[in-house]
């Protein structure tokens, strides 16, 4: 893995746990999914347009079908996500989550990817996730708070696995800009979400109202934390990316 892939990896790592902190303060429901998808779309447009008139980027009907189901599986881990902040504790559901991630999207990565894994990789992703899981440690399952935690955590490292494999088939084979990975999805959540937020509305104009600026830090460093990770992946394996975003 090149320094600079590392790097990249790190910042993202950054900027995901930032993300997260103000998710889980916000406690919001698929209204603030809504909301700071409006946000990223509005923040990340001079960027999308420019790679779209620079790198003039032909989308044959395989790379919209990625796109379609990229969209499908973000937006059901922001709701796991967000579900697991809502009913349990951080401190459970995002190391739980961030250490099922990696251990599923690396065997993914193996088995659908054809990537190759060597020894030294595998104690060192192992060691990583193991690290990862003891997070949580010194706490008793007996608690109905602690096994809800822990089975949305599982819930959303399952939709992480599936979208880092995903995702890095479409930037890394099909070629797929990546900024568009992530805008697409954002552009598509949005569409999705419309007519909730609409049912919803008072509790949007709140979040506005009263949160303005932690939405706005949501949808900088969201699409910024995964487009810095599609960037890593067009050119190192996801056996060794996966891992080290879990240093968030």
């Amino acid at each position: 893995m090149t320094l600079f892939g590392f790097l990249l990896v790190l910042a993202a790592a950054f900027c995901h746990a930032t993300w997260n902190i103000f998710v889980k303060r916000l406690n919001g429901g698929p209204e603030l999914i809504w909301l700071f998808s409006v946000v990223a779309i509005v923040l990340y447009a001079p960027v999308a347009l420019w790679v779209l008139v620079v790198d003039r980027p032909e989308f044959t009907p395989l790379m919209l079908l990625f796109l379609a189901g990229s969209t499908v599986l973000h937006l059901s881990y922001f709701v796991a996500l967000q579900s697991g902040y809502r009913k349990g504790d951080l401190s459970v559901v995002y190391p739980t989550a961030r250490a099922t991630g990696p251990l599923l999207s690396t065997g993914f990565a193996i088995v659908f990817l054809g990537e190759a894994i060597s020894l030294q990789l595998g104690i060192g992703a192992g060691l990583a996730i193991f690290g990862v899981f003891m997070l949580t440690g010194g706490r008793s399952i007996a608690g109905h708070e602690v096994r809800t935690s822990l089975i949305f955590g599982l819930l959303t490292g399952a939709f992480i696995g599936a979208y880092t494999v995903w995702d890095a088939y479409a930037v890394s084979v099909l070629l797929i800009p990546p900024i568009f990975v992530d805008y697409g999805s954002s552009v598509a959540r949005v569409a999705l979400l419309t007519p909730l937020a609409r049912r919803r509305w008072d509790k949007v104009t709140a979040l506005w109202r009263d949160h303005r600026l932690d939405v706005i830090a949501i949808g900088f460093f969201s699409p910024l934390a995964y487009i810095l990770v599609l960037y890593a992946l067009t050119f190192t394996p996801v056996t060794y990316v996966a891992p080290i975003r879990e240093i968030s």
